[in-house]
């Protein structure tokens, strides 16, 4: 399987293991999206006007030629009122539509146990996420308000996510991916998965390479290629490459997964372009032969979807 003819025509299914649907518009007031209805806000990857409305399935699902097998769909505000009410919007929305759903809890919430129950209710809940994602020196690109990883009832809470068999999602910043390994290797059995390719917001630097090696040397920790625009608007398979290159480096293509991260990346990319350049990009790492596995494979297994067939 090669570059040329995954861009030809898409000759395996695929999965699309990162990416929104949300209604601030028409369930604003049921399910929260603050900050998608907070309009004229700058958030810390650029301006969100135009995606500040509802994304919906029919939306989402029609933005290739090529529908993805199955996706995997992860929370999308972290100050939800109600975060289970997400989760059910996810699941009751998605129709026949295979969908892995990865919701939201605050691990420091005194209700986390009841949380959590409550969100097993959903089918095709299979993980959670809360961005820890901080930069003390640079507030203005910080998701979480303090430094999580560091609270000892965050890393409490991570401890019942673990135990109660979930996968976490986890978005953090290059500094903070030390602290994150010794956390997560508390929790050997729970799998956990990189997003964006670990937040490189200045590239390839010393930081970055060394944070994501550390990572990857923890075996249940996987990591997506989604992401790339919320960090350089212009990129391209030839910008990302030696990320990509690295990341399979240490990871293996084993444990790599292709996201979309629609309709945030919407902002810098069509979905087409997205999946060609990330497929181009492999091809240039010399690892045109993994396609299979960075776009379909990983992520199957991983979020516990059931293989789909071509």
């Amino acid at each position: 399987m090669s570059a040329s003819d995954f861009e030809d025509g898409l000759p395996f299914g695929f999965i699309d293991a990162h990416h929104h649907v949300w209604a601030p518009d028409s369930r604003g007031d049921e399910i929260g999206y603050g900050w998608l209805r907070d309009i004229g806000a700058p958030k810390p990857f650029g301006d969100p006007t135009p995606i500040q409305r509802d994304y919906l399935w029919d939306e989402f699902l029609s933005e290739t030629p090529v529908r993805p097998l199955a996706s995997v769909h992860v929370q999308t505000d972290g100050a939800l009122p109600d975060p289970v009410a997400e989760t059910r919007f996810v699941a009751e929305t998605a129709g026949s539509h295979r969908v892995a759903i990865v919701g939201l809890a605050d691990l420091c919430a005194p209700d986390l146990a009841t949380t959590l129950a409550r969100h097993a209710e959903t089918p095709g809940l299979v993980g959670l996420r809360q961005i820890v994602s901080h930069l003390p020196e640079a507030p203005g690109l910080s998701f979480a308000p303090r430094p999580l990883l560091s609270d000892a009832t965050w890393r409490a809470g991570l401890a019942r996510v673990a135990e109660a068999g979930l996968t976490f999602d986890l978005q953090c910043y290059p500094e903070q991916m030390h602290e994150a390994a010794e956390v997560i290797s508390a929790h050997p059995q729970m799998p956990v998965i990189l997003d964006h390719a670990g937040s490189p917001r200045n590239g390839a630097d010393d930081t970055w390479r060394a944070g994501v090696a550390e990572l990857a040397k923890l075996r249940q920790v996987s990591v997506k290629l989604s992401g790339w625009g919320m960090f350089d608007a212009d990129w391209s398979a030839g910008t990302i490459a030696p990320m990509v290159d690295h990341l399979l480096g240490v990871f293996g293509p084993e444990r790599v997964m292709f996201g979309s991260n629609y309709p945030v990346e919407k902002l810098a990319k069509p979905y087409d372009s997205v999946l060609r350049e990330t497929a181009r990009a492999l091809a240039l790492s010399g690892a045109g032969t993994a396609l299979p596995q960075v776009f379909r494979d990983t992520a199957a297994r991983v979020y516990r979807l059931d293989h789909p067939s071509a």
